[in-house]
């Protein structure tokens, strides 16, 4: 996914040379493997990372700041629950600074992220029923199958591509699943 999401965002920001990954260093290993990806599919594209730990709130100005200095083209946004809680700030800060921002979920999106790419949460929700629903009917989940996400959502906030001066390539609007004007 990591990878997929660098490859929408070079897309859309053909010349761009250096990428920010914004992260919140837990312990959780699902983040840190996350950023991992990305600068493996950087490598792949041509792409420099810069990465940027967050562990407070009070560290975005600056961490925002660093970002800038370092010329990053666009912004790569790791969601973890921290990063989650604070997205609307942070979504923000990368409009403030012109930084096209890629995000995870279309929650995201909707809070002001340039773009989302990721599993279908309304499909997962539903998917989360149906098993509901088989062990209330008394199947054992142990007898139940494990499923990776099978659909798959991106969406395209217009109203920031246009606060950040930025057209949206017309192949890449038209793949979008949702277009947030």
């Amino acid at each position: 996914m990591s990878g997929k999401r660098l490859e929408l965002l070079k897309e859309v920001i053909p010349k761009a040379s250096t990428v920010a990954v914004v992260w919140y260093p837990s312990k959780g290993v699902t983040d840190y493997a996350e950023v991992k990806e990305t600068e493996t599919a950087a490598g792949q594209l041509g792409v420099k990372v810069y990465v940027v730990a967050v562990r407070d709130p009070s560290e975005f100005q600056s961490a925002y700041a660093e970002i800038t200095k370092q010329h990053a083209n666009a912004v790569v946004i790791i969601q973890g629950a921290f990063t989650l809680t604070y997205r609307t700030q942070l979504v923000e800060l990368a409009a403030k600074h012109r930084l096209p921002s890629m995000c995870e979920q279309s929650a995201w999106t909707n809070d002001g992220c340039l773009m989302s790419y990721g599993r279908d949460q309304l499909s997962q929700w539903r998917r989360a029923a149906y098993f509901v629903d088989r062990i209330l009917k008394g199947t054992k989940p142990a007898d139940l199958p494990v499923e990776q996400p099978m659909k798959f959502e991106m969406v395209i906030n217009l109203k920031t591509a246009k606060q950040i001066g930025l057209t949206i390539p017309p192949n890449v609007l038209v793949r979008a699943d949702r277009v947030i004007r």
